[in-house]
């Protein structure tokens, strides 16, 4: 997998107009429990291709139990400068419920040592509306994140996918998922508490310190160009998408073959707007209606007027400076609102 990896790099080291990179991402799976000698591979690879330096954004995502002193000094070594760990909840009873490796001490430590060799910039992830996760849980989960005084934390609320093991335990009965208005409730506790906390949240799921927002998150979330290598990888070049194939046989096999496993999908104008409002809304930069406007000379304003209208008197919405928001009540309904201003 790692040979396939560099490989792609050098099959699609023409993909991005520009050279230089601000932020490199490993994550979409265990990247962790690579050895140091493969990240190097990796990193080496890249660099034949791609400029990069200590100002790119190098994020590793860690689970807590893969996160040790001597990986520590290496990812430093390597030039990582960014772990997003894995945490979920800092409960041992639903960790197990989740099948989770780790338990609640390894966390504590996993996010002490990493201050400690080094790594402050830091993200810590959670989740909310877990089964059997109540209101005091987790507000002692978002205590505990708060007393490490990270400057970004992500929390989102479990989604049940049907064909998942979650969605299989649901039907099986083994797993209740949490009301919706529990969820509801956990959101806004989120919010509250991290406020409160001097935490900005500048995308509904994502929180932080001093503008210390993701690099890498906010070129997805602002359309920004990117590179997706591996299985599964997405990719976006500014007029097409790339998706290549989520099968890791197939994968190695058609790299070893120099081929590209990939659909692509050219965007229409429509599309593109579509994936602005998805992207755009989440988000404190709102929804620019001038640029779409400009860019893809279409009128949304006026063709979604009603919808708008509708969800600005229900005072889910607002217009500022020709861009549209969300309020605070509208954060909740994100995906249907969404959804109801698609084009």
């Amino acid at each position: 997998m790692i040979e396939a990896i560099c490989k792609e790099i050098e099959l699609q080291k023409n993909y991005l107009s520009h050279k230089y990179l601000s932020s490199i991402y490993l994550g979409g799976g265990t990247p962790s429990l690579l050895t140091s000698q493969e990240l190097s591979l990796i990193f080496d690879t890249i660099s034949k291709f791609y400029v990069f330096d200590k100002n790119t954004e190098i994020t590793l995502e860690a689970n807590p139990d893969d996160i040790n002193i001597s990986k520590l000094l290496a990812w430093k070594n390597i030039g990582i400068n960014r772990l997003s760990i894995g945490i979920q909840t800092f409960e041992d009873a639903i960790l197990k419920k989740l099948n989770r490796a780790h338990h609640t001490q390894e966390a504590k430590n996993a996010i002490s040592n990493a201050q400690n060799y080094g790594f402050q910039n830091i993200t810590i992830d959670l989740m909310y509306a877990l089964p059997s996760q109540s209101n005091t849980i987790f507000i002692n989960d978002l205590k505990t994140a708060l007393s490490f005084d990270v400057p970004h934390i992500s929390a989102y609320c479990l989604t049940i996918e049907e064909k998942t093991s979650f969605g299989k335990w649901v039907k099986s009965k083994k797993m209740i998922p949490i009301a919706e208005e529990i969820a509801a409730e956990h959101y806004e506790i989120l919010t509250q508490t991290l406020t409160e906390n001097n935490y900005e949240q500048y995308e509904i799921s994502n929180f932080a310190k001093n503008n210390q927002y993701a690099i890498h998150n906010k070129n997805y979330w602002k359309q920004g160009n990117y590179l997706g290598i591996g299985a599964s990888a997405h990719s976006y070049n500014g007029f097409e998408r790339q998706f290549n194939i989520n099968n890791n046989a197939i994968y190695i096999q058609k790299i070893k073959e120099n081929q590209i496993p990939c659909t692509k999908e050219t965007l229409t104008d429509i599309d593109h707007i579509n994936e602005y409002l998805l992207t755009g809304l989440r988000t404190i930069w709102g929804v620019d209606i001038a640029m779409i406007e400009q860019e893809r000379k279409i009128n949304f304003l006026e063709i979604q007027q009603k919808i708008i209208q509708k969800y600005i008197q229900n005072e889910c919405l607002y217009i500022k400076s020709n861009t549209i928001f969300l309020t605070e009540k509208g954060k909740i309904l994100a995906d249907k609102i969404t959804a109801d201003l698609f084009l």
